[in-house]
């Protein structure tokens, strides 16, 4: 939906307008929707139109910063139900999510980790031996050693996921304006005001999920957030006979590996392009994509006669500590972030969401946000 301005004042009104239709904002619209609140989301361009739509649709928990576990976590439990949520089954499969460890001393930085997170509570992440590696990756180079696994994680279609919570949210009652960017936020009388391109919105409480673009909002409320625009890089396959059931990574080096249902291989993991927030593009640095596929063709030999099909890349947002904003605002009552996933927030969108959606609705959380907050970088702003 675009906006009209021939619209009734009625319909610019809403408890609780989001600012980014990606997978976080699109989620946490469905989750506060379904707590009773009448809800407006403003996207700039179109729905899963940058990073929630060409991430490599990794449903991870495998490797997360220690902050970020419990809700990736609390995440999985809804990809498991993802389909009864939604109606749609957004091609989530449950599938192992491997670190290949390519000597013992990164074997051995792996083991310490599952140690930590087994001291916090958390046993889904296990190490394999050479053995059980191969088990798992029959086709992976002779000179692996092992590696670290979430055996019960997965792998989901980004456009698919990120429509469907759209979709469901608009069941809800939830109205989408697309192509409609927000120029400036303020709040009077109680009442937060987005000036649009559409016009203006007003509502009782405010979220910001623009991403890239987040943290431009953000500093004009006070609260500025060093969001950098990073541009992650994907590569597609022609399809290959059948090698691999496993979302793959490397320990010592960037990687995302996976062999989709119908043979290609889809392959990234970190290795950017360059982005360009003004122009809202971003484009493919060829150099560092050939060694995306260097370390595909490494870990994987099977790849060497592999056929490059296409490649893309999209605008993310990336914080500095490489975690994103989560939570309420410091300085203003009614005022909420989720943003700078910095590359790897698509498993957490539908954690994130509900979390979001219960604290707007009540003023609380149980989940840890607490890591998160954009406080962090106050003394930078200085």
């Amino acid at each position: 939906m675009s906006t009209d301005p021939r619209l009734p004042d009625a319909a610019r009104t809403a408890d609780l307008v989001i600012i980014g239709g990606g997978i976080h904002g699109s989620s946490a619209a469905l989750f506060s929707a379904m707590r009773g609140l009448n809800v407006v989301v403003i996207e700039k361009d179109t729905v899963a139109r940058h990073a929630s739509g060409v991430n490599a649709g990794g449903v991870r928990r495998l490797g997360r910063h220690y902050a970020e576990v419990p809700i990736s976590d609390r995440s999985m439990q809804i990809w498991y139900k993802i389909a009864d949520l939604l109606d749609d089954d957004c091609g989530f499969q449950v599938a192992p999510q491997i670190k290949v460890a390519e000597t013992e001393a990164e074997l051995a930085k792996l083991a310490d980790r599952a140690a930590d997170l087994r001291s916090m509570g958390f046993e889904h992440e296990v190490i394999l031996d050479r053995d059980a590696l191969r088990s798992h990756l029959p086709a992976v180079a002779d000179h692996a050693v092992g590696g670290l696994a979430s055996l019960k994680d997965g792998f989901a279609q980004p456009f698919q996921t990120t429509f469907a919570f759209q979709r469901k949210a608009q069941e809800k009652g939830v109205r989408f304006f697309e192509n409609t960017r927000a120029l400036s936020v303020a709040k009077g009388d109680g009442v937060w005001k987005v000036h649009t391109t559409g016009g203006e919105f007003s509502a009782e409480k405010l979220m910001i999920a623009g991403g890239a673009w987040a943290g431009e909002l953000s500093a004009m409320l006070g609260e500025p957030a060093p969001v950098e625009a990073i541009a992650p890089m994907m590569i597609v396959t022609a399809r290959l006979p059948h090698f691999c059931d496993a979302v793959v990574g490397a320990a010592g080096r960037p990687l995302s590996f996976k062999q989709m249902p119908n043979g290609t291989v889809v392959i990234g993991g970190g290795r950017r392009g360059r982005a360009d927030r003004s122009s809202n593009m971003s484009e493919i640095l060829f150099r560092n994509l050939q060694l995306t596929a260097e370390t595909a063709m490494s870990i994987f030999p099977i790849m060497r006669g592999a056929t490059i099909v296409r490649s893309w890349s999209g605008v993310e947002g990336r914080m500095p500590d490489d975690i994103p904003v989560i939570g309420p605002s410091a300085i203003h009552d009614n005022l909420f972030y989720a943003f700078g996933f910095s590359a790897h927030g698509f498993q957490m969108g539908p954690g994130v969401g509900e979390l979001m959606a219960e604290l707007i609705a009540t003023g609380r959380t149980n989940a840890p946000i607490a890591p998160f907050s954009i406080t962090r970088f106050a003394d930078a702003a200085i």
